[in-house]
């Protein structure tokens, strides 16, 4: 016969060893949620021979150079991110092995990137014209491009993030700045 007690002790068995057979599937990771303010942006006269728009969200910070190359970058201090920028004159024959240079740099990524998509851009009345790329997947610098006037000035831009790189949580920061890339390259105009 049972006593009272050992039917309690049956009954605690049964409900702590119930759930051990229902079906359990952990949460996926979740990802603090950004509420990104809406640039505004201003024209920025350089040292260099170009002027550009810059988000009020980004500062930049001037780097040393040699010669007539010219080197910043636009610090998001609060997106954990930067546009590393450089600036070249440009003299026979570098045209052709700046872009090249910058071709490679963005297909280094081809490791770990599931696509790079390569978009132009022309601004004829500014004499302005680039090759943008994209790149999908967990990609150290998901955009990168270049602007010249193709005789005199050459410029460089890619984007970093300050940590690895999960395409699914900068998803929002990496739009965000990509508006402000595309107000960039749309207002760049070369100084005459």
């Amino acid at each position: 016969m049972i006593c009272r007690s050992e039917k309690y002790l049956y009954y605690l068995l049964f409900f702590l060893l119930f759930p051990a057979c229902s079906d359990y599937s952990p949460k996926p990771a979740g990802y603090f949620r950004i509420d990104l303010i809406d640039p505004v942006y201003s024209s920025m006269d350089t040292f260099a021979s170009f002027r550009l728009a810059v988000s009020n969200q980004a500062r930049i910070v001037l780097l040393p150079s040699d010669n007539n190359d010219f080197f910043f970058n636009i610090d998001y201090p609060a997106l954990n991110a930067q546009i590393y920028c450089s600036y070249f004159p440009l003299t026979e024959g570098k045209l052709a092995q700046f872009s090249e240079e910058s071709r490679t740099f963005a297909y280094r990524h081809v490791i770990k990137a599931e696509a790079i998509q390569e978009r132009t851009y022309e601004n004829p009345a500014q004499k302005v014209y680039g090759l943008i790329y994209s790149m999908k997947g967990n990609v150290a610098s998901p955009v990168q491009f270049v602007l010249t006037d193709s005789v005199h000035s050459f410029f460089r831009g890619a984007l970093y993030f300050n940590h690895t790189p999960n395409q699914d949580s900068i998803a929002p920061v990496l739009e965000h700045i990509n508006r402000d890339i595309n107000v960039l390259i749309e207002n760049f105009q070369w100084k005459k």
